[in-house]
This record gives C-alpha cells, sequence and structure tokens, in this order.
C-alpha cells in the first residue's frame, strides 16, 4: 500500500489535475503554506475526499523541513512525493503498482528514481536542463529524511535503482509565473549559502550564468526544443545570476 505526499500554495490551477493522477493512490496527505486561492475548497470538492487529509504549515522558507512533515503524516510503507504542477501518467501508475507487489513478496530496494519530463507553454521539453532529470521521489518512509531548503533532496540509505516510465511537470505556465517562483527560491538558496559561510566573487556573478546558459542551450542541446528551450535557458541562468547577486548582497549586510 502507498501514501502519496503533496505541498501546495496557491495551487487551484493545478492541484484537481494532480489529484486526478494519483487518485488511485490508498492515501492523499497534502501539506498547504496557508493558500490565499480556492486551492481547498477544490480539494474540499473531490469525489475520493475521504482518502485526502490535509494539514496547514508555514513553509518558513524550508521545502525539506515541509517534505519531512508531510512525510510523518503518512501511514503506510511506501511515499510518493508528488508536486502539485507534476502528473502521475498511467504507464508510471503501473509500474509503482508492479513494483511494490514485487517489494512486498521480495523486499530489494528502499527508493526509486523516477525520470521527469517538464512541458513549458505546451511543449514537452527533450534537452537542456531538465531533458534527461530523474528524481528520487518513490521510497520507504523509514529510509531517509529530506535535506536542504531550497532544491532539496530525499537521502535515502540503500539500493535506489531507476524506474523507466515518467511525472509530467507542467512548470511556470506564464512567464511572470516563472519569475515570480524565481525569486522565491533564489531568495530561499542565496539564505542558505550565506549561512554556510558561502564566499560569492564578481567573476562567480558574471561568469556563471554565462557558463550555465552555454551548459543548457549548447551543450545539452537546448536550442532542440526551439524558442522554449530558448527561453527556458536564459531563465535559468538569470536564476543562476540572481542567487549569487542576493548572495553578494547578504554578505554586504
Amino acid at each position: 500500500m502507498i501514501s502519496v505526499a503533496i505541498l501546495t500554495k496557491n495551487e487551484e490551477k493545478n492541484i484537481l489535475d494532480c489529484l486526478d493522477s494519483v487518485s488511485w493512490a490508498d492515501e492523499i496527505v497534502i501539506v498547504d503554506d496557508y493558500s490565499e486561492d480556492r486551492t481547498l475548497e477544490v480539494i474540499e470538492s473531490m469525489v475520493f475526499r475521504n482518502k485526502i487529509k490535509v494539514f496547514e504549515k508555514k513553509l518558513d522558507g524550508n521545502f525539506s523541513s515541509q517534505r519531512n512533515f508531510v512525510m510523518s503524516k503518512t501511514k503506510f510503507d511506501w511515499v510518493l512525493f508528488v508536486d502539485a504542477d507534476e502528473r502521475i501518467s498511467r504507464e508510471l501508475r503501473k509500474e509503482i503498482n508492479d513494483v511494490l507487489i514485487k517489494e512486498k513478496s521480495n523486499p530489494s530496494h528502499n527508493g526509486y528514481y523516477i525520470p521527469r519530463k517538464d512541458i513549458l507553454w505546451g511543449k514537452l521539453l527533450k534537452h537542456g536542463e531538465t531533458g534527461s532529470i530523474k528524481l528520487l521521489r518513490l521510497a520507504k518512509k523509514d529510509s531517509g529524511k529530506w535535506t536542504g531548503k531550497v532544491h532539496e533532496e530525499w537521502k535515502i540509505k540503500g539500493n535506489t535503482p531507476d524506474l523507466k516510465n515518467c511525472i509530467f511537470h507542467y512548470p511556470h505556465q506564464t512567464i511572470s509565473e516563472f519569475l515570480k517562483e524565481i525569486n522565491l527560491y533564489t531568495t530561499i538558496r542565496a539564505e542558505e549559502l550565506y549561512e554556510d559561510n558561502s564566499k560569492i566573487s564578481i567573476k562567480q556573478i558574471i561568469f556563471y550564468p554565462k557558463a550555465k546558459f552555454i551548459l543548457n542551450y549548447f551543450l545539452k542541446l537546448g536550442f532542440l526544443d526551439g524558442i522554449e528551450g530558448l527561453i527556458f535557458a536564459i531563465l535559468m541562468s538569470f536564476h543562476s545570476f540572481l542567487v549569487r547577486a542576493k548572495l553578494w548582497t547578504y554578505s554586504k549586510k
């Protein structure tokens, strides 16, 4: 049996499709960061509301803390983490069920990496930064914890092979949403680096974002994704610039 864990914050546009894609799970646990839109109303309207548990907790700039909290509220041995702007494909659902059946009779792994495909403004991105990404999202509840305030990782002990089928990700469906999220994530990341006494130089501020653009757009073939690939590469380069610029401002205070 499996629990699905989801974090939400003003996700009324996404949460319905997300929940529909995981309605097969035995339990769905949601931690909401005090949404100000209709997120909770949409959740309440689901026909399978009886298998959904909702808790409210402030994010306070720490995604790992939020993920560990929601995991603590699940009751089954296996937990699948899904973001509100992600969807579980039918093929992945079947693969997960098959894997858990095997694990029940012959336990051999503590977690699984799952490929994720980004669909940006209607286009599936096959290249660039997200073209071959794999995330540890399915694991035994007691096998590890999430670490890192942002761009967090699930640190699992034991074997963690890859699944074949993917999660579909629908991020930043407008430029304004993209910039809003970048501003949040870069602030948290810069604060985390500052707390770790990381140093910053003008060379890093100038050259790291340029290097990241070259890596994503040219070396990782982001240009093959057309105008969407170009915009994505530019915005992720801007993300790198903001982290370092904000870290520099903190170091001057």
